[in-house]
């Protein structure tokens, strides 16, 4: 029997913003972390890479999603704003509703692959 595919919500806003699961983990690293820095090197992210999208996300929004203070003789850090907390909420709820909406639609898909299809493979 193949197993069940993973499901990969992505929101895309024009050219301009992407919402998918990379930002959604990186907005739940700040939030369990306090720290830009360690929720990217979580993900095996620069801190530069992760500060970009974290700038992207907060340019795109009427509010910031992340706050962050510099660090000093305490060090900084950072937190999800109300609103950030309100996307990060609404995105993962989304992909609960789809996952578990879906799932007669994904098992009916997946039926339908060859029993030799390796799921393993990347392309």
């Amino acid at each position: 029997m193949i197993p069940l595919p993973r499901l990969r919500l992505r929101l895309v806003y024009g050219d301009s913003l992407k919402i998918g699961p990379g930002k959604a983990d990186l907005l739940q690293g700040i939030a369990e972390t306090g720290s830009i820095s360690a929720a990217g090197r979580g993900m095996g992210m620069s801190y530069k890479r992760a500060w970009s999208l974290v700038e992207e996300m907060n340019a795109a929004f009427r509010m910031p999603l992340v706050i962050s203070s510099r660090g000093g003789a305490k060090g900084g850090g950072a937190a999800l704003t109300d609103t950030g907390q309100q996307v990060l909420t609404a995105f993962r709820h989304l992909e609960q509703k789809l996952e578990h909406e879906g799932a007669a639609e994904i098992a009916q898909i997946s039926d339908l692959l060859s029993p030799d299809f390796d799921m393993s493979a990347e392309k």
